[in-house]
């Protein structure tokens, strides 16, 4: 049975950016593991004909020094650059949002198309088991997955969680995302650098032209909708009749090649964690964290890719070896 060091499961960027730090301090026993079919989570990019469009992230704003160093780097491999805001540079990927997370777990252990269903405590730390059959042994464990799931995973396990952990995981509370993904054979008439945020109808969080943020030949345009707009319509058959009338004069409809909806079940938390991440076993072998997780003296207090980022870089500080 293969045995590891630590099994990081979920591939976003706190997933990632965990197994980086922690493959720098020269630990390479380590698995990456996410169910599902690219690392990245809503660093994601759907192609689209001979388009392609970003449906989870759009870009990443640097707060902290820590991001920033790293930011620098990647601006210098080419991998990311400043897409708009003088003031406050939004970052984006030259490759789409999940070109940029396959970039980053490059060379990374990783196991996709594996959902983990359950774990067991053992001496040896823990035993995983994915719903395909799989299982190994590791010494620690750091779960990125939105906190429902682990909640749901640890339902599942015979793995001890503290009574107040899990309040604390009980009360971060998300909001779902639904975004309309939509090919025209025309341009719009968007502004220059492709992205509006302001003095959209009720329900509308963004729209962006992916031909003019300049990861696509094809006029692909992604249409994102608000957290409360989405759960008032979540399940609905006809969210993409009402996605299309509330972006209605903001493009050529009489144009439209095809049309995709993309529906985010955990896009934004809601109510979030005041830490990077929690030590669930108090001994540093099993922690969780991810976007959700803020640092105390967040100034953003918000779900983001900088958040992701620093909840994986603390954790990897934080598991015991």
């Amino acid at each position: 049975m293969e045995h590891y060091e630590v099994t990081i499961i979920g591939a976003g960027l706190a997933g990632i950016t965990a197994a980086r730090r922690l493959m720098k301090q020269g630990r390479s026993n380590i698995l990456l593991v996410d169910k599902g079919k690219s690392v990245g989570g809503r660093l994601a990019t759907r192609r689209i004909a001979g388009g392609r469009a970003d449906h989870g992230a759009q870009f990443f704003t640097v707060r902290s020094e820590e991001l920033a160093e790293e930011v620098q780097e990647w601006l210098d491999a080419g991998w990311v650059r400043e897409w708009f805001g003088d003031d406050h540079p939004r970052y984006t990927a030259v490759d789409g949002m999940n070109g940029l997370a396959k970039q980053l777990a490059d060379g990374i252990p990783t196991l996709l198309e594996t959902r983990i269903e359950k774990l067991l405590e053992n001496d040896g730390g823990y035993r995983v088991y994915g719903a395909d059959g799989s299982e190994w042994q590791t010494d620690s464990l750091y779960l990125t997955m939105p906190a429902p799931q682990v909640l749901e995973l640890f339902r599942n396990s015979t793995v001890s969680m503290p009574e107040p952990v899990k309040k604390q995981l009980k009360g971060i509370l998300f909001e779902p995302t639904y975004v309309g993904l939509f090919e025209f054979n025309k341009p719009t008439e968007l502004p220059g650098h492709g992205h509006l945020d302001q003095e959209l109808p009720e329900g509308v969080e963004r729209i962006v032209d992916h031909s003019k943020k300049g990861i696509s030949e094809d006029v692909i345009v992604s249409v994102y909708m608000t957290g409360d707009w989405s759960r008032k319509y979540y399940g609905e058959d006809y969210v993409m009749s009402l996605v299309k009338e509330k972006a209605e004069a903001y493009l050529p409809w009489d144009d439209l090649e095809s049309e995709q909806l993309k529906r985010w079940r955990y896009a934004q938390a809601k109510k979030v964690m005041k830490e990077s991440c929690l030590d669930v076993s108090g001994d540093g072998r099993l922690i969780v964290g991810g976007d959700a997780f803020l640092r105390p003296n967040d100034e953003a207090g918000r779900t983001r890719f900088e958040s992701a980022y620093l909840s994986g870089k603390d954790a990897a500080a934080h598991l015991r070896w």
